[in-house]
């Protein structure tokens, strides 16, 4: 990552956040020519723009960038990720005028991202001096979590299969001493995961739950979810062409829950930590499951299939039903559900789902302190008798064109019983286009949020007593 620490060299360009109000005074401060090159540029300092400012030899001596003036609707706090895009290789530092250091240091490390699993990309990328007061281990920790969930996200379903995805679970564990776990295949149904199985039978490589656990025993129980579908093809109710262009990305669910499991362990929270990842893929084959099937599930529930698209609920029904039986204190579910979600909120905002109003309002603080907005959604009671089966407990869908997203998060309800802070986070997991400090491509939502209100409920520093 492109990031210096210590005292800034003599030749270090700064930069200078500046908004039309405070850009004359600040051109103005520059060594000569720069105010009045600014001025003959007809640099106005728009939120956005930048300018490469020259001293008398020629070389760059400043860079001036327009962030929006503080009685703005709105300030995107992520800004200053534009400018590794924008600036040409060199050493840079912040010279002053923006907001939150840590934000604006995190963008610019989160914009330098670049996958190059495929392809080498041989721009040198511009390097900056993390300011004084910003923690730059603290930064590292979540800019290089998200840095993984987005290179698993990114990777085509050809070269992301359930065995690869188990195998960065595993290496995730490895990283930082946790025990790990994987069931396969068969044994997903002698250990009572039918669900799981059922949907990922028909793929070339069998369906698997990976288990990765961390922490002192006696800590308070952390549990992620995540959903680990490496293609959705939609299965018998194939999606059709366009639909399945981006379903690399069904995995999302899973990478979120490995970034933040990566954030919690690195930081070394006092929390027992456990990580569950359902991983398939729905594919279409003989033995592919199918509309109108009745399949049991762990929890004891029977569910009928409306719908073989809707798979992802299914996989973390078992998952759910496993989690909630050790009752941990804080169980976050995060999964690539329902275009429903997109529609309602659009690909940047997911919404949440869950029943502690405490939890729900810390979540929305955190979102907001930490620029990973989520929105909180209704599991609304009068929705569930909708999906009562005709022949069985459940059905996996409503049956209806309406509130999708709700229904269901409602669904996955019935697989928690004895967990009372849950909370499902129905994201999109990309970025259509390139904003700032988000590339196009993978992206890690809620990570960023859940790891600093972990780290605010229950303080640093790993407790005394057996790691694992």
């Amino acid at each position: 990552m492109p990031l210096l620490q210590g005292s800034p060299a003599k030749d270090t360009i700064p930069i200078h956040f500046v908004t039309a109000k405070t850009l004359p005074a600040v051109a103005g401060a520059l060594p000569a020519p720069g105010g009045a090159f600014a001025a003959a540029c007809e640099f106005k300092g728009a939120a956005g723009q930048h300018l490469l400012v020259p001293n008398a030899a020629g070389a760059i001596a400043a860079v001036l960038f327009g962030i929006e003036p503080e009685d703005a609707p709105y300030r995107d706090p992520f800004l200053a990720g534009k400018l590794p895009v924008l600036l040409p290789p060199g050493d840079y530092s912040f010279a002053g005028g923006l907001g939150d250091p840590f934000l604006a240091v995190l963008a610019w490390e989160l914009g330098s991202y670049r996958f190059t699993r495929f392809r080498d990309d041989p721009r040198q990328l511009p390097r900056l001096y993390v300011p004084d007061g910003v923690d730059a281990e603290r930064l590292e920790n979540i800019a290089s979590a998200i840095a993984l969930g987005r290179d698993l996200i990114n990777r085509p379903a050809n070269d992301l299969t359930p065995a690869a995805l188990e195998q960065a679970a595993r290496d995730v564990a490895g990283t930082y001493g946790a025990r790990f776990e994987a069931i396969r295949g068969d044994d997903l149904l002698a250990r009572n995961f039918p669900l799981v199985h059922a949907v990922g039978r028909a793929a070339a490589g069998e369906p698997r739950l990976a288990d990765l656990t961390w922490g002192d025993p006696g800590a308070p129980k952390v549990t992620l979810v995540g959903k680990g579908v490496c293609f959705d093809s939609g299965g018998l109710d194939i999606k059709p062409n366009a639909g399945m262009l981006l379903m690399k990305k069904d995995m999302g669910g899973a990478a979120a829950a490995l970034a933040l499991a990566s954030m919690i362990m690195r930081a070394k929270l006092p929390v027992r930590l456990r990580v569950l990842l359902p991983i398939v893929e729905n594919s279409i084959a003989g033995n592919a499951f199918r509309p109108g099937d009745v399949l049991p599930s762990r929890k004891g529930l029977t569910v009928e299939v409306g719908n073989t698209d809707a798979e992802g609920r299914l996989i973390l029904a078992d998952a759910l039903a496993l989690a909630d039986e050790e009752e941990p204190a804080l169980l976050f579910d995060f999964a690539t559900l329902t275009g429903a979600a997109r529609v309602a909120l659009g690909p940047d905002l997911p919404p949440f789902y869950t029943g502690d109003h405490d939890l729900a309002a810390l979540i929305a603080h955190h979102a907001q302190i930490a620029n990973d907005p989520v929105w909180r959604m209704p599991l609304w009671d009068p929705y569930d008798p909708l999906l009562k089966g005709k022949i069985a407990d459940l059905n996996n869908i409503s049956g209806g064109p309406f509130a999708g997203s709700v229904t269901a998060a409602l669904f996955l309800r019935h697989f928690v019983e004895k967990t009372r802070s849950w909370v499902h986070f129905d994201i999109y997991g990309w970025t259509p286009s390139a904003k700032p400090g988000r590339p196009e491509g993978g992206a890690v939502q809620t990570a960023h949020l859940l790891f600093d209100l972990l780290e605010a409920r229950f303080g640093s520093g790993q407790p005394e007593g057996e790691r694992l």
